[in-house]
């Protein structure tokens, strides 16, 4: 059975790819959060934050992971 990383638990996976079945708008965070084996939710705060506080830096990381991974 392959175990692919899981939010609630598992080991993370070993190559970065975009979630297009839990992702909201492009898989990003989804991808980052399967990637480091970490709740979504968490991932998907922080860009919220970096977004904000960084006067829209996340946003440009975002869009540049979003463009590179597909």
């Amino acid at each position: 059975m392959n175990n692919i990383s899981n939010p609630n638990g598992g080991p993370p996976s070993k190559k970065f790819r975009l979630d297009q079945v839990d992702g909201k708008i492009g898989g990003v965070c989804g991808g980052i959060a399967k990637y480091f084996g970490v709740d979504p939710l968490i991932v998907r705060l922080v860009f919220l934050v970096g977004a904000v506080a960084g006067f829209g830096s996340f946003i440009l990381i975002y869009l540049a992971i979003w463009l590179l991974a597909k």
